[in-house]
This record gives C-alpha cells, structure tokens and sequence, in this order.
C-alpha cells in the first residue's frame, strides 16, 4: 500500500480541494436549500472513479447511487449523506460557515465532519487505489443519501423500490471519529428511535388568563402528562418500556470497560458539574451506550416573547423522542404511550407519531469487524476503541440488518468537531489520514 499512500501524499492539496469546493455547496435538508446541486456534485465525483450513477428520484431528496462492478467476489457498500444541518446560530461561527477555512491544523465549514469529509476520504481512497493499481480488489456501492439529518424519511421509499441497489456483503456506516487520545472510534450500531409530538387543546381560542379559575389550561395538562412518564432519577415509567431491553453480553461489558470518556474535560465542555444521577464509570458508559431515552425536545404553547402578556392559551404541543434499544420496535412503544397516558387519564392528548426507526447492531465475531478492527490496529499503530453502538440513531437497522448486511461506522472526525453546532470541523491530518485508512480497508476486506 506504500504506492497508495505516496499517491494521495501527491494529490492531498486537489483531495482538499475536492472537500472546500463540496462545503462551499450548501445543501440544508431542513430548508431545501443546495440539495440538487450537492446531489449533483456527489454524482459528478462518483462518475470520475468510473461509477454507474444514478440520481434516484423519492418523495424527497434523490439518493446518489454509485456502482463499480468489477466482477469481483467480494461486495462493500459505503452508506452516506450530502446533507448538513442549519448553520445557525451564525453569530457564534469564527467563519463564514460555507467557506471553508484551515486554522491551526484544523478545516471549518458546515458538514466538513458531518458528513462531507468522511464521504470525501471514501471517494479519494477509491480514485487513488485506482489510480496505482488501475482496479479495485472488491465491488463497490454509494448510498448518499441527501435527507439524514432531517431523519431519512424518504429513505424506506428508495429501500422498497431498489432492493438489489442495496444487497452488499458488508457496509460502511457514515461517520465516527477520533476519541480524546487519537485513537479511531469504530461503531457497530445506532440505537433506534420514536419520535412523536403530543397536543393538548383547550378553549377555541387564547383567553384572558382571568378565565384560568374556571377554564382549564392545555399547557399544564399537557405538563401533568408529561409529568408520569419519567421520574427524577430517569427512569422512563410506562409499563413495558423496558421489557425487551436486553442485559449486557460479557464481550459488551468488556467493550463498555475499555471505551474512553474523559468525563471532566467533557462536562467543562458542556459547562456542567456532573451528569445525570451523578453517575460516573462504568454506569455512566452503560447507560450512554446501552439504554433507551425519553426526551423533551420543544415546548410550545402561549404568550413567550418579550414583556408580559397575560394570556390563557388554547394549545399546547411537545415534541417527544425515545432513543430505543436492543428489541425495542417503536411500533410497539407508540402503542404503549398511548396506553400509559390513556390510563393516567390523559386519553384526549393527541399523539402524532412523526417517525420510527429500529436499533441496528452487527455481531463483533463478524468478518468485516475483525478485519476493519485489526486493520485499524495496523495502520494507526494502536488499538481502536471498539462500541457497540453509537449513542445517536440512524436508518442503519432497514438499510442493512434488516437485509442480513453487517455494517460498522467510521470516519474522520474528532472528538471537538462540533457536529451540529457553530465552528464544525476535522484535523486536516485526520482527513488524509482517512482516505489512506479506507484505501488500507478496500485492501484488507479483499
């Protein structure tokens, strides 16, 4: 692989190139915004490695879909997206958020980590093995996808339509970074989610709050239904909630053991004094990782903006997600919501269930984790951090197990890349480093 390596040492000034010309393109799912040109600019780069490409049309965005068929034995997939998030707030950005910017070693620009960069080392490594050896050992596939960060809702869609699109002996999860101490992160899952929004009605319109000794208030109702689905120590209280909710393998145990958090350096990140229940250790990994969550995301109801107004309200909405684990289907904890607030006598909140998606894990005893693992060890001269699942959620489970694909996440970023937020960014060294790792991983799973 020195040849390889040599080659992108070369060209890393046009694969750097490649990235700031990919996050100058805005492309907000949430807004619409740059999604038909990014698209457009992924398939103009998956052309250039000789590509079969398609622009698959859906309800949504369209998914850039990529074929190199080499008649080989062998099948890997890369699952990715062209989207990012907003850049807001604009005013906590050093940078303009779309024009990409190095300082101190470091590229900033909106999506560079999340999820342009690691999309970008995986086509560089593809264009420099070919470039050396003239084929690929293996066949490949592109799934980017252009509506991740506004929770894939149109993915299912292209899933249904194109079955043969998506069968791959292994596949490639989007995105993971570097731990504290350098060492590469490899995920093999994402948790699940139910994701629902919770409305309470009242009059037929706003009243003077004068009326609040006689008429009821849809926003401390919708507050006292909120009320019984968690205690203070976090624990979810709907019966059932945790009944498939599996106990930690010793290999997991093991696993959780070994992973990195600096827990002091992280809460002086988030500016707090400890975590929830005060957990630390061991507990604190276990419950990050391996349990399910249920999390207020927006309240909204009445009179909120500056001065005073005395205003009874007529609505009240939340906005509800439970992160879900293990056997949990979120079919089934819509069903048990519903129950729980029926039975606490909260029957007439509505309950919209805005979308579902299962937890996806691969075994650690399969091929493709042992051989990205060991080869992870080899090339960066130190053994990665291995976790069962990262703490987020993605459409991995109906894009891969739900097909008997096994599939791991890795990628380029860092530990302070901010994905999400004001200043998002990788290590210039992470980004080259990256695409030398995938073309050493191309090798290896041959």
């Amino acid at each position: 692989m020195k040849e390889v390596y040599q080659y992108i040492e070369d060209h890393k000034e046009m694969y750097v190139k490649w990235l700031f010309d990919l996050c100058e393109q805005p492309s907000v799912a949430a807004q619409n915004r740059g999604i038909k040109e990014t698209a457009e600019m992924v398939e103009h780069h998956l052309k250039n490695l000789g590509a079969e490409v398609e622009l698959v049309a859906t309800e949504g965005n369209p998914v850039v879909y990529g074929e190199i068929q080499n008649g080989k034995e062998k099948t890997l997939s890369f699952y990715n997206h062209y989207d990012v998030q907003p850049e807001d707030p604009i005013d906590q950005w050093l940078s303009d958020p779309f024009t990409p910017e190095i300082r101190d070693g470091k590229i900033y620009a909106r999506g560079v980590a999340d999820n342009k960069g690691t999309l970008l080392s995986r086509i560089c490594a593809v264009h420099a093995y070919q470039a050396v050896y003239g084929t690929l050992p293996i066949n490949l596939k592109f799934l980017v996808e252009g509506e991740e960060e506004i929770g894939s809702p149109h993915l299912e869609e292209f899933i249904i339509n194109n079955p043969k699109k998506i069968q791959a002996d292994g596949c490639i999860w989007e995105n993971e970074f570097k731990t504290l101490d350098g060492r590469l992160q490899i995920t093999l899952g994402c948790k699940g989610m139910l994701y629902v929004e919770l409305r309470a009605k009242g009059a037929n319109i706003d009243l003077h709050s004068a009326k609040a000794a006689i008429v009821e208030n849809p926003a401390w109702r919708l507050v006292w239904a909120l009320s019984t689905l968690k205690n203070t120590k976090e624990e979810v209280l709907i019966e059932g909630f945790y009944d498939k909710v599996k106990t930690l393998t010793e290999e997991e145990r093991k696993l959780t053991e070994e992973m990195e958090l600096d827990e002091a350096a992280d809460l002086e990140n988030l500016g707090l004094k400890n975590y929830v229940n005060n957990l630390t250790g061991f507990p604190l990994k276990e419950k990050l990782i391996f349990q399910p969550t249920c999390t207020i995301c927006g309240i909204e109801s009445g009179y909120t903006a500056e001065g005073s107004k005395t205003v009874l309200p007529s609505t009240a909405k939340v906005k509800l997600d439970f992160r879900l684990v293990s056997e949990q289907d979120p079919e089934e904890i819509y069903d048990l919501l519903v129950k729980h607030l029926d039975k606490h006598g909260f029957g007439d909140i509505e309950v919209i269930k805005l979308k579902g998606q299962r937890a996806g894990t691969t075994e650690l005893t399969d091929p493709l984790v042992e051989k990205v693992v060991s080869t992870a060890q080899q090339f960066y001269d130190q053994k990665p951090q291995v976790l069962r699942s990262q703490a987020g959620t993605g459409p991995m489970y109906n894009l891969c197990q739900k097909f008997g694909i096994p599939s791991l996440g890795f990628g380029v970023g860092n530990a302070t890349s901010q994905n999400h937020a004001p200043n998002e960014n990788i290590n210039l060294t992470d980004y080259i480093e990256g695409i030398k790792f995938m073309a050493s991983v191309l090798r290896s799973y041959a």
